[in-house]
């Protein structure tokens, strides 16, 4: 009875410490703190070392669960990966996933050696450990920011923090048994890189397609989809890592393919990805928590300071301003990308290696890591937003996102039914416009089911229903956002609708249901002006594309900043309303 009651006991503390960063979530929104902070710290608290006193110094069980949350993760993050984006940014992000690693490594052992006093390996084993960025941190922060990054800047933090793990992973491995067994030989060890990388590359593709396949193929019970999916990522990560290959490669690439291929139950499949994610990043942060003593941190707490202040400032920008300087990037998305090279897990589950293989002085390595991982998201998790904005990177979100519905439709996967709140001042209130991808099916009014043709014209608190792709679901966000009334609104303005000078005229296209020639898909905004104008552009101008007219809103130094849609020569009409739906109407008909 008495071993019954330690694991009800135990089931009950980790309940209760998992609620605990649940809820301490709340108060870390509210002040900005980053979220992974929060549960490092309920961890460290709770934890031998601080006031709750519970003992754990289970390694091993924080590394499995640290190896599924992170696998979990990664297939979470390439599932919303767009192959357009995944490609247009590709070169950069491997290069510093690869080398960037590797000259974060490099120039961060020597400072180890000097503030730690350890040896040459031991030192380069900690550059390895802390020199991968996060791919939880990253895509947590950024989203919980609420931040419209710079397309190309945001693919690029996406992508690299998704394939950077493997590079790290391969380096303190290999470290680690130089230290544990003797020196090996560095071809020897390339080679056994390159093949790994590639036998994960290859497991992970071919994991991809059998998921879409079964998934689309099986009919599973309704709700069993997306516990498959998660399931099956775990199955390629552990068969790539039984293969001696790169799991955590495998897994990525795994759910950039099924990400980017038509599949039952795709929203459900998201929506618990999220939870599931969530849940085991929580997990694992409180349980890495558990692992460190405060009193132990004494010891080198003032040389992991330094280690974490030189990467910061030093290393991570060296590494991204060197590999980054063939692929033109203003300094202004060097500097950014520099500072949001954040740690988190990564890290500290690299740090637990030696701890697991027996290292001597293994806990230093967990400890420099928990450090660098602290400071980090203590000083650069908590200004990414201003950081942003200092350096025109993106501007905060101003509108909270709309409450979205998506219903799968059984039958086939090339549409999805979505709903929306209607609420006041939104965009298609005002104006009756939306893409002419998506198709208006049904309106709720009152409890009332009606047709589009019945409820004419939609009014505020309706609920609408649309026909839409899967992938473009998401874009239809800005129309059913509560916008607050223009000072000086422009009539010609479609919805109100701006977007920056950095998007794409592909980007615009795909959302509005515009027709742009295939060698202008990858052509921004601002440069579409310059193109067109013959000038440097200067707030006011305008220029075509197609049935719709760009206007340069915001333009500083001549370059464009924000661009407002607008019809193309409005005619004079007393009834502007009614002006602005005949004349998109005759739009979507010269489209179609």
């Amino acid at each position: 009875m008495a071993s019954l009651d330690t694991v009800s006991i135990a089931i009950l503390l980790g309940s209760l410490l998992v609620m605990a960063g649940i809820l301490s979530s709340l108060i870390a929104l509210r002040f900005g703190a980053p979220l992974l902070l929060v549960f490092l710290l309920v961890g460290m608290l709770a934890g031998e070392g601080g006031p709750g006193g519970v003992k754990f110094d289970d390694v091993g069980t924080a590394y499995t669960v640290g190896s599924i949350a992170l696998a979990l993760i990664l297939f979470d993050g390439g599932l919303r990966t767009r192959f357009a984006t995944f490609k247009s940014v590709l070169a950069p992000s491997m290069v510093l996933a690869t080398v960037g690693v590797l000259i974060t490594t490099l120039l961060t052992a020597p400072v180890a050696k000097l503030v730690l006093g350890i040896g040459w390996v031991q030192a380069l084993l900690i550059g390895a450990v802390v020199a991968s960025t996060d791919a939880a941190a990253v895509f947590l922060l950024i989203n919980a920011g609420g931040l419209r990054l710079r397309p190309r800047v945001r693919a690029t933090l996406e992508v690299e923090s998704g394939t950077n793990d493997p590079f790290a992973v391969f380096l303190a491995l290999m470290l680690v048994e130089i230290l544990a067994v003797g020196s090996q030989s560095w071809s020897h060890a390339l080679m056994t890189f390159g093949r790994d990388a590639i036998l994960g590359g290859v497991i992970g593709v071919a994991g991809g397609r059998v998921i879409t396949l079964v998934l689309n193929r099986l009919n599973l019970a309704q709700g069993l989809h997306a516990p498959f999916v998660a399931v099956s990522a775990l199955v390629v990560f552990a068969f790539a890592n039984a293969l001696h290959s790169s799991g955590f490669f495998a897994v990525y690439l795994a759910g950039l393919v099924v990400g980017n291929r038509q599949t039952r139950a795709h929203n459900s499949v998201i929506v618990f990805l999220d939870a599931v994610t969530w849940l085991a990043q929580i997990v694992m942060f409180v349980l890495l928590g558990l692992l460190v003593w405060p009193q132990r941190l004494a010891g080198s707490l003032l040389g992991a300071v330094v280690v974490a202040l030189v990467l910061m400032f030093v290393a991570r920008p060296a590494a991204v301003f060197l590999c980054l300087a063939p692929f033109k990037y203003p300094w202004r998305e060097k500097v950014f990308i520099s500072w949001v090279g954040l740690r988190g897990a990564v890290g500290i589950f690299l740090a637990s290696i030696p701890l697991l293989v027996g290292l001597p002085g293994a806990y230093l390595y967990f400890d420099v890591a928990f450090v660098v991982v602290l400071f980090s998201l203590l000083i650069q998790g908590w200004t990414v937003a201003l950081a942003a904005r200092k350096l025109d990177i993106s501007f905060t979100r101003s509108d909270p996102l709309p409450r979205r519905v998506e219903l799968d439709l059984p039958g086939q996967l090339a549409r999805e039914i979505v709903g929306y709140p209607v609420p006041a001042n939104s965009p298609y209130l005002r104006r009756g416009f939306i893409p002419n991808w998506a198709r208006p099916t049904l309106v709720i009014r009152n409890e009332e089911i009606l047709t589009p043709a019945e409820a004419e014209p939609v009014r505020e608190g309706d609920y609408v229903y649309l026909l839409a792709p899967p992938e473009k679901a998401q874009a239809l966000d800005r129309f059913f956002v509560r916008m607050p009334p223009p000072a000086a609104p422009d009539p010609r303005l479609l919805g109100d609708f701006f977007v920056t000078g950095t998007a794409t005229l592909g980007a615009l296209a795909d959302i509005y249901g515009l027709q742009v020639a295939a060698d202008h898909t990858d052509v921004s905004l601002a440069e579409f002006f310059t193109e067109n104008l013959g000038r440097r552009a200067k707030e006011g101008d305008i220029v075509q594309l197609g049935p719709i007219a760009l206007l340069a809103h915001k333009v500083e130094k001549g370059h464009v900043v924000t661009v407002g849609l607008r019809l193309a020569e409005p005619e004079e009409e007393t009834d502007i309303l009614g002006r602005l739906k005949a004349r998109w109407h005759r739009i979507q008909k010269w489209i179609g």
